[in-house]
């Protein structure tokens, strides 16, 4: 399959990107596969409620079957035919947060296939923030079912360059609108129970939830690694996510202790004739003198570090180190979400100093 790869950033004109857009669109109609940019990170879209379209993102991907997927949607006139139910929660929620980097789980409606769905009799929808993506569902007048778009397991993409190194030759159309905002997946919310229960951590953080709704639960699996007979309820609950090919560690504690440990290990490691990438913050990186040092952005600017993350861990596999150590980070508001990508990253493999 030959993959095209179509600009549809600020250098085009208006009828470029809407020629591309149309062209998108129609794929998607006819049950193929389109890489686009949302504010998070770049999805890869199918028609939501064609089976075997969405069976086509599961391959494309190497993703398990029973990883339920994300229906995007235009405006919220896209979203009763979805759902069996809204409840008020819900309606509070996308009032507040839509469009937006917020996935909410419903009861699902006959009309979403369980081959989008992993299964479930819940379905997943979010409204993008981004024009493109938005401009785009509308014109193919089908939901989107729109997972990140890279191999399963992998880095999520934050370029149309990620995409093409993951997926060139399996999908038809990549959008590149260039680097994406946020740089994290959207926070998942499930609302189609009593109360709500965050799922996956986000933009959208725990403290911005409970100003709108109230208590939010969270779901014990954010926080360690689920059992092999845990369904996943939304994308990255189970699965290794977001890993690089090295072997990646984070280090906790004091910032002068963690410094010292993180130059130990690079120099054990340097002296086995290994090489080692380092993840740190620009208030860091002048303090270690060996590996490979990247900075992720600043603490005090936590949105710089979920912007450059997968980046980071992308251009480490690229340099090909064997193992990669990395600071910790707050574990409040969008931190939350950094160090919940970080810890699945690193297969929850850590050292306290």
């Amino acid at each position: 399959m030959n993959t095209k790869l179509v600009l549809i950033d600020e250098t085009q004109r208006e009828e470029e990107i809407q020629k591309a857009l149309w062209e998108a669109a129609d794929i998607l109609r006819k049950g193929g596969l389109v890489a686009f940019p949302t504010e998070t990170v770049y999805g890869l879209g199918a028609n939501a409620l064609d089976e075997k379209a969405a069976g086509k993102i599961y391959a494309a991907k190497g993703r398990p079957s029973d990883n339920p997927l994300i229906a995007h949607i235009s405006c919220m006139e896209e979203l009763r035919p979805l759902t069996a139910k809204i409840p008020e929660i819900g309606i509070r929620l996308a009032e507040r947060f839509w469009p937006g980097p917020l996935t909410m789980v419903f009861l699902k409606s006959d009309r979403v296939p369980y081959g989008t769905t992993g299964g479930l009799d819940t379905v997943a929808v979010r409204m993008p923030e981004r024009e493109e993506a938005r401009r785009l569902i509308a014109m193919a007048g089908v939901p989107v079912a729109a997972p990140s778009a890279n191999l399963s397991g992998r880095p999520s993409p934050t370029t149309a360059q990620h995409v093409w190194q993951d997926l060139n030759g399996r999908i038809e159309m990549i959008l590149d609108g260039g680097p994406v905002g946020i740089g994290l997946e959207s926070t998942i919310v499930d609302v189609s129970g009593e109360r709500p229960v965050l799922l996956r951590p986000g933009a959208v953080t725990l403290e911005m939830l409970e100003e709108v709704v109230g208590k939010v639960e969270v779901d014990p699996a954010i926080s360690g690694i689920p059992g092999e007979d845990v369904r996943p309820k939304a994308p990255g609950m189970k699965y290794r996510h977001y890993a690089p090919r090295a072997e990646m560690v984070l280090v906790e504690g004091e910032i002068k202790a963690v410094v010292d440990k993180i130059n130990s290990l690079v120099k054990s490691r340097e002296e086995e004739g290994c090489t080692a990438g380092i993840i740190c913050t620009e208030e860091t990186r002048r303090q270690y003198w060996r590996g490979i040092v990247r900075s992720v952005g600043k603490r005090s600017q936590e949105e710089t570090i979920a912007h450059n993350l997968f980046a980071v861990l992308r251009e480490f596999d690229d340099l090909g180190v064997d193992y990669i150590y990395s600071e910790s980070f707050s574990q409040d508001h969008l931190g939350y979400a950094i160090m919940n990508r970080m810890k699945k990253a690193a297969g929850y493999r850590r050292i306290s100093v």
